[in-house]
Order: structure tokens, then C-alpha cells, then sequence
């Protein structure tokens, strides 16, 4: 028969299919009369020979099922017939069903919730073309002890020059500019980039063009370009706009393009563009002050463009004069190197590995979740045996018993699935919300299709491995045999106790790893809290930056004493109680440079090793709460007299001078050119890179000096304005700082407004992330774990309750007969727990990254799991036991 006719015929017995089942009858009657009338001209009686082909066919039930599995119509109306019969026997037992799907449902939905954040943070590529190819120019410093350092101008245009393995590459900074001229004055964010560095993007304008070498020639008209954002929001979309000059920092700019509005670029907010402007004569060979991308040629390695750069580096001391005040070799004593990574690496960080970390961990949840309902279905399949039994004595083949228990199995798995889409919908929701989660590439996480895809397929594959072990006992010919032989038998063998006793300490034992898991999250946040972060009171913080531009004012001096007038007004402000100023916010890194100690041996002009650089305020350290260790503060009159004095964070005393009080009255300098600076206070330790890293050692000078990094006068332009209040967060308080500010300058917008707790919380994101979830996970895998102990002895209880009330009947306690159940609930979950210790041992290293001062294999937090764990199974055990010494002996034997 061709293809088309049995397509044809199949639908057409699909749509009539009370004619089709007729047909199949009418099929095993002329087989039984063929056989019939056989028998007879064999000499047999006709009812005789009647029964002897009734006989020869077998179970006509069975004989039908064969003919319905000839045709592929046949087939599907099996299975919808399946289906339905498993629907049925679902909806006839809800409690199991909804149990089912609630325990499914939250294992899968918590295993939808982090790929999709898996999937947006380190699975998609970024937002360009061929973006594998991007790399982010990267280095190293051995002789300076830095692991990880950005990029200098002059590497850059070596790089530019000299390279034989990027496409193009490109340079850039972040920045803000105040705006006037549009209305209110307003600080807009925003990058300065070389020409290269949309083409290594291979982003193209929307409108207009781009960057030029021209435009990076400070002698050319200073140009912007514009994000789609803030061309609708302030010019309305008006492409005339192309040419019209704005004002930024005081001074004209021509806009010449407006970005795609798919333009975004490493997490930031980009709302203009300007060009990065140098001098190439003027260009020293040390100063790192940029960050650098670049694309790499087709069919070039990330190991072959590092081997390139790292040709190229030796070259750049023969393009660019040194930097005054460092020696001749400097370059090479500092032994620069390369550290190329892929553009989505450097974006990403070390998040990954903790998102894998959750990932597992959410994955054992479903694991959990699955053994607790592959036990359920055991139970459940154990009080099916009569049905089967019958079944199987009818002709019902095993491979028709296995796909109905598998069918429900699957159509659990699909009510699971969908359970757990929603509830990671509302999850994702709830927790991109929290305002201390920060994840990198946060537009990219969202409940997609690759999202619906990886639920569809942990459902299904969730439901096989749950629907096969119940498959695999009833199913397989011994289960078959078994079926035969037991006919109505109801009590469970040894070899089915031991399956279930299996899976709940399997259940116990991935329980424990996740306990062990979250303790150790806890133990590290608690070390974490307790860490003193170079500041106290961070709720109470207010910040908000200022900058002057010098377009706005000139003069060093001035500058200063505007800086000094905004702090007075400031101060004025209701519920104010101090208020400074410091150049970078602590937990937001900062300027890092050498520092050289006058008293220290002679290093004959090498570069010392790199310290933090941080410019404050007189008062800053009582206004932040740092803890002054030795000597004093600043003055105003320092600042203005432009006086040679400095202060040391502790560490970097002791790296110096052993003990911060011998700090007092030492003299350092950042450059061998600078005056020596009198070292006049120690303060705490700033934990300047997040609150899990080391404290760099860090010098704070003022913010107004002479002969300081080889610049005859230099002042500090942009401030963040740190206000010790009570009313911090509140707009109420913002709205009055404008006022504040508006009064010495109405053009200074504020910019960047923030509470340091919010800063502090936000370095503590990794870690709260990770607590959060894995706390949740250990949560529900501890229930899930308690309510498999309970399911089995309360399973055990039901079975021998016969033998409950014999026992009973002659006298036994009812105490011993609850604690028999109790200790066979905690036998399982010791079985369960010691496995799980040593899988909890295997598995929490793969958390090291994740830990602060805390071990692994912490005995603390082991013997608290442990307690834990055996608390919930004496829970999950009891009740059941508690059930069994109340049987009532006459009812339980009238029952049976």
C-alpha cells in the first residue's frame, strides 16, 4: 500500500472510529470462525470446535490489541485511549497528584529560574557580530604585584601600529558630563572612545557617523555623539540634530551621529559618545588609564593574539619617552605582560562559577524531588498489584503495563513542568527585583524560548527517570512473573522495601549536601558582617557627586574653595550631622600608583610596589566613620597652603614602618620628581575592592597640591559629597542638596545619588545571592527529605497493620511498638547522611571560590547538618510511628 493511501486511510478511521473498532471486531471473528470451521473438518463437534479456537487465540482482549497495533491510526488512538485512562487514574487519587506535581513543580521551576540566568549571563553570546572574537586588552605587572591592570595610551598605539592579529581595536573610559544649554543643568553618563572603537563593535551610527583620527586630535572641533535614548528623550527624535552643538562641561560640542538603538555596551549607561583626545607627542609611556577591546582577525586564537601582544610590548619603550620622576627601565622592572580575555569573560567575572555552583544545586533539588515521587509511584503502583495481576492474567502485555505507568508518569512530568514555568516566572521576577542582586548582562535574563525549551526538556526527562523505576519493577518479566504468581497478595517483598528504603536515603543524602552547602554560606556571610569595612553607619550615608568643570572655573584655588562652599551649604541642610568629600566612593576602587618612603632603603630608581590612591576632604574620616588609629585629620588651612601632608591606611604603615604609630612624621611621595609629603594620620583599612578582598594599602592625600605627580598645581574636580544623616534615601533630602549645591553654582547638577549601604550591600551581592538560593534550596530539599521518611514508614505502618494489632492485642508497649518505626525512619536517613558527609565533603570544595574565611570541611557546619537532618527524620518518622501505637487492635483485625 503507498504512503499516501495509508495516510488516507488512517484519518479517515481516526475521524470514524466507532466503524474502525468495528472493523477490528469484525477482523477477530472471521479469525475465531476460520478457526472454528478448521477445527470442525478436523472432526470435531461444532462447540467443541468452538472452544478449542477460543483456546488457540487466547484472550480476544489481547488479540484485538495486536490488530490495533498494525496501522499508525491504530497506534494514536492507543495512546489518546492510554492518556485518558491515565488522566483518569489521576484525577481519581488528586492528593497524590497534587503532591506530585507541587514537588516537581518546585524542583523544576528552581532549575528554570537560574539557566535563565545562566543562559543570559554566560550562555549568549554578546550583543555583536562574531562577538567571540572580542577580547578585552588586559595585563599583567609581576614587578609591581599587579595581577590585573588596564591599558596605557602608549601600549595602545603601539598596538595599533605594530599588531598582526586584530581586525581593529579601540580604546575607552567612562565619564560624565554636565549639560547645559537643554534646559535644567543635568549629569549625563557616557564614554570617550578612540575611532576604532565602534568598528571593533562593528556598530554603525543610525544616523550620521562616526569617530575620525581627527576627532581625537585636541586641536579639531570637539564633537559627541548621541545614544537613541537621549535623542528621543531630548531633541524628540529630530534628526536635524545632526550638526547642532551642544554644551558639555561648558565647551560646544557638534553632534555628528546618533547610536543604533540596539547600541549597549558592558552593563553601562551610555547616553553620549565623545572622542578620546591626545597628543601623541605629549603621550608618556606609563599611565594606564583606559580600558581597551579589540576583535581579533578570523581564525586567530586567544593564545596566539596574547603571544602577539606580548611581541609587541618591548616596542613601546622605544616609541614613548618615560614618565618623569621613573627611571629608565622602569618599563621593564615592572615586567608588563599580557592577559587577554574574551570580552564576555571580562564582562561576566567569576560569576560563573557560582552560577554552575547553583545551578547544582538546584539540580539536586530535582534529583530530591524525583526520588520522592518515584516513591510515590512505587506506593502507588504496590497498591495497584490486584489490577495488574488481573490484567496480566487476561493477556496484557508488559509492554502495555509500561507505557501506562510511564504514561503517568510523563503527564506528572508535563504538570510539573507547567507548575514550575509559572513559578520560575514569578520567581526571575522576584528576584531581579531585589535591589541588592547585580548580575552582569541583566537585559539579557528573561523567560525565553531557549528557556521554555530547557523546562521542557528537564520535565520530560524528570518524569522517565521517576517513571522508570516503577516501570522497571512491574514491567520487566520478573515483575510480570511476580504479578502472575502474587495474584491479590497486598504485602510488599523485602526486594520492594529495599527500593524505597534506597531512595529516601538518597533523598537524605543530597539533603545533607545542600545543608552543608547553605551552612557554609551562612557561616561565610556571618564572617563577612563581621569584617569592618574602613567605614561604619553606611545606612546613614547619603552620596552624591559634583563635578566643576574647568571650562566653569579655572583656577586650582578656586576650585577648592567652591568644593569647601558647597560642603558648608550643604551642612546647613536639616538632619545634616557631617558631611566630606572624597574623590572615589569606598567599595569603588580607585587610582592606583607607586608610593616611595623617604626612610626606606634606596631602590635607585625602580617603581615601588603600587598603592591606592584616594584624594579627601578635612573631615571625611569622622563624616564616613573610619576609624582614625593614629595622628590627626586634615585641615582647611593644609589644603588652601597647599602644605606637603598625607595619611596612610594601617596596612600600609606596617609595610613600611612595622607599626602605624612609627607612620607619624615619615615623608612619602608618589613620584622620585614630587615633594616629600609629612605622613600626618593612620586610618582602618579601606577594603577598597569588595569587602571578600584584602585591604589595599592606601595613601590619602588632599585634594588641592603642589608638585604632585609632576604637575606643578593639581585639584580635584569631581567630588562625591558623603552626608552623615538620618534622613539618608529619602528624595526629600536629595531635592534640598540641589538647593544646596544650586546656591554656590546653578549649573552643578548632582549626579550619581546613592546611600553607601546601597554601595555596601552591592559588594555584597555574590555572596547574598548565593545564600539566598542555597539556603532556599536546603530548605525544600530538607522538607522534600522528611516528607520521603515520612511517606515510606507511613506506607509500612499501613501495610502491617494487621500485624500492629496482634502485637498490640498480646500486650506490646505502645512505645516500643512507635519507637521500631522510628528507628527504621532513622536507620534511612543514617544510611542516607553518612553517604551524604561524604559527598558533602567531595562537593563543597567546588564552593572554595565562594567561601570567606571559612573551610570547606568546617566541623562546625557539618556537625549543625548533621543535627539538623536527624532532627527532621525523628519529625518524618514520628508522626507515622506515633499513628501505629494508636491502632485500635479489634478494629485492625475486623479490617482485615
Amino acid at each position: 500500500m503507498s504512503l499516501w493511501r495509508q495516510l488516507t486511510r488512517g484519518l479517515r478511521a481516526l475521524r470514524h472510529r466507532r466503524a474502525a473498532e468495528q472493523d477490528i471486531s469484525d477482523e477477530v471473528d472471521h479469525f475465531l470462525d476460520e478457526s472454528t470451521e478448521e477445527h470442525v473438518r478436523r472432526g470435531l463437534s461444532p462447540e467443541d470446535a468452538r472452544r478449542a479456537a477460543r483456546v488457540d487465540m487466547g484472550s480476544r482482549t489481547a488479540v484485538a490489541e495486536e490488530v490495533r497495533g498494525y496501522g499508525w491510526e491504530n497506534r494514536i488512538e492507543t495512546l489518546v485511549s492510554d492518556v485518558r485512562y491515565a488522566l483518569r487514574r489521576l484525577r481519581g487519587n488528586p492528593g497524590f497528584t497534587v503532591v506530585s506535581v507541587l514537588m516537581l513543580a518546585l524542583g523544576i521551576g528552581a532549575s528554570a529560574t537560574i539557566f535563565s540566568v545562566i543562559d543570559g549571563v554566560l550562555l549568549k553570546p554578546l550583543p555583536y557580530p562574531q562577538s567571540e572574537r572580542l577580547v578585552a586588552l588586559r595585563h599583567t605587572a609581576p614587578g609591581l604585584h599587579i595581577p590585573d591592570m588596564n591599558l596605557a595610551v602608549s601600549l595602545f598605539l603601539t598596538y595599533r601600529e605594530e599588531n598582526r592579529v586584530f581586525q581593529d581595536l579601540g580604546m575607552y573610559a567612562a565619564t560624565s558630563w554636565t549639560v547645559t544649554g537643554l534646559g535644567t543643568p543635568e549629569e549625563v553618563p557616557g564614554l570617550v572612545v578612540t575611532q576604532g572603537f565602534l568598528s571593533t563593535l562593528e556598530a554603525r551610527p543610525a544616523l550620521g557617523r562616526g569617530f575620525t583620527r581627527e576627532d581625537e586630535d585636541p586641536a579639531h572641533e570637539q564633537t559627541v555623539m548621541l545614544s537613541d535614548g537621549y535623542w528621543q528623550s531630548r531633541f524628540g527624535g529630530d534628526r536635524a540634530v545632526l550638526g547642532r552643538r551642544i554644551v558639555l562641561d561648558g565647551n560646544a560640542h557638534e553632534v555628528i551621529g546618533v547610536l543604533a538603538p540596539s547600541f549597549q555596551f558592558m552593563d553601562r549607561k551610555v547616553s553620549l559618545l565623545a572622542p578620546l583626545r591626545f597628543r601623541r607627542a605629549e603621550v608618556r609611556l606609563i599611565s594606564f588609564c583606559c580600558q581597551g577591546i579589540a576583535r581579533m582577525k578570523p581564525g586567530v586564537s586567544l593564545e596566539q593574539a596574547s603571544a602577539d601582544v606580548a611581541r609587541m610590548l618591548p616596542m613601546a619603550p622605544e616609541k614613548f619617552a618615560v614618565n618623569p620622576g621613573f627611571s629608565s627601565n622602569a618599563f621593564a622592572e615592572a615586567r608588563f605582560g599580557p592577559r587577554l580575555r574574551s570580552l564576555k569573560d571580562y564582562l561576566v567575572g567569576d560569576l560563573g562559577s557560582t552560577l554552575w555552583v547553583l545551578m547544582g544545586t538546584v539540580g539536586l533539588v530535582l534529583v530530591i524531588a524525583c526520588a520522592n515521587v518515584a516513591n510515590l509511584m512505587l506506593v502507588r503502583a504496590e497498591g495497584r498489584r490486584p489490577e495488574l495481576a488481573v490484567r496480566v492474567a487476561l493477556g496484557a502485555p508488559r509492554a502495555r503495563i509500561a507505557r501506562e505507568l510511564l504514561l503517568e508518569s510523563v503527564l506528572l512530568g508535563v504538570g510539573g513542568g507547567l507548575a514550575g514555568w509559572g513559578f520560575a516566572t514569578v520567581a526571575l521576577r522576584t528576584l531581579l527585583a531585589l535591589e541588592w542582586v547585580h548580575v552582569p548582562r541583566v537585559q539579557e535574563i528573561g523567560m525565553d524560548p531557549r528557556v521554555l525549551l530547557f523546562t521542557v526538556c528537564v520535565s520530560l526527562g524528570a518524569s522517565v527517570v521517576f517513571g522508570l523505576i516503577p516501570v522497571f519493577k512491574y514491567a520487566r518479566p520478573e515483575g510480570v512473573d511476580d504479578l502472575r504468581a502474587s495474584g491479590l497478595r497486598l504485602t510488599g517483598s523485602r526486594e520492594r522495601q529495599r527500593t524505597r528504603s534506597a531512595l529516601v536515603a538518597v533523598q537524605v543524602a543530597l539533603a545533607l549536601v545542600l545543608l552543608v552547602g547553605s551552612g557554609l554560606m551562612i557561616r561565610t556571610f556571618q564572617a563577612l558582617l563581621h569584617v569592618d569595612p574602613g567605614f561604619s553607619g553606611a545606612e546613614h550615608l547619603e552620596t552624591v557627586r559634583v563635578g566643576i568643570p574647568g571650562s566653569l572655573v579655572e583656577s586650582p584655588e578656586r576650585v577648592a574653595r567652591m568644593e569647601e562652599e558647597i560642603l558648608r551649604r550643604m551642612s546647613e541642610v536639616g538632619g545634616v550631622e557631617r558631611v566630606a568629600a572624597i574623590d572615589s566612593l569606598p567599595l569603588e576602587g580607585g587610582s592606583n600608583d607607586p608610593v616611595y618612603a623617604q626612610d626606606r632603603p634606596s631602590e635607585g630608581g625602580r617603581i615601588p610596589v603600587v598603592r591606592r590612591f584616594k584624594y579627601v576632604s578635612p573631615g571625611y574620616f569622622a563624616a564616613a566613620g573610619s576609624r582614625m588609629i593614629a595622628g590627626r585629620d586634615l585641615t582647611w588651612a593644609e589644603v588652601y597652603q597647599r602644605a606637603p601632608v598625607a595619611l596612610v591606611s594601617e596596612n600600609l604603615a606596617r609595610a613600611f614602618w612595622s607599626e602605624p604609630q612609627m607612620a607619624i612624621g615619615k615623608r612619602i611621595r608618589p613620584t622620585l620628581k614630587d615633594d616629600w609629603r609629612e605622613v600626618i594620620g593612620v586610618v582602618a583599612d579601606l577594603h577598597d575592592d569588595g569587602i571578600e578582598q584584602p585591604a589595599p594599602p592606601t595613601a590619602y592625600w588632599p585634594l588641592l597640591s603642589r608638585n604632585f605627580e609632576s604637575q606643578p598645581e593639581s585639584v580635584v574636580r569631581s567630588l562625591t559629597y558623603v552626608i552623615r544623616t538620618p534622613r539618608a534615601g529619602t528624595a526629600a533630602l536629595r531635592q534640598e542638596m540641589q538647593q544646596a549645591v544650586s546656591k554656590v553654582n546653578a549649573t552643578l547638577p548632582l549626579a550619581d545619588v546613592k546611600t553607601l549601604g546601597s554601595v555596601y550591600e552591592r559588594s555584597l551581592a555574590r555572596s547574598s545571592l548565593a545564600l539566598l538560593l542555597l539556603m532556599i534550596a536546603g530548605s525544600m530539599a530538607l522538607l522534600l527529605g522528611a516528607v520521603g521518611l515520612y511517606a515510606v514508614i507511613s506506607y509500612s505502618v499501613s501495610q502491617r497493620t494487621k500485624e500492629i494489632g496482634i502485637r498490640l492485642a498480646l500486650g506490646a508497649v505502645p512505645r516500643v511498638v512507635a519507637g521500631q518505626f522510628v528507628r527504621h525512619g532513622l536507620r534511612m536517613a543514617a544510611v542516607g547522611a553518612l553517604f551524604g558527609l561524604v559527598a558533602a565533603l567531595g562537593l563543597s570544595r567546588l564552593m572554595r571560590s565562594m567561601l570567606y574565611s571559612v573551610s570547606p570541611a568546617d566541623p562546625m557546619t557539618y556537625g549543625v547538618a548533621l543535627a539538623v537532618l536527624i532532627l527532621a527524620a525523628v519529625a518524618g518518622s514520628y508522626l507515622p510511628a506515633r499513628r501505629a501505637a494508636r491502632v485500635d487492635p479489634v478494629k485492625a483485625l475486623r479490617a482485615e
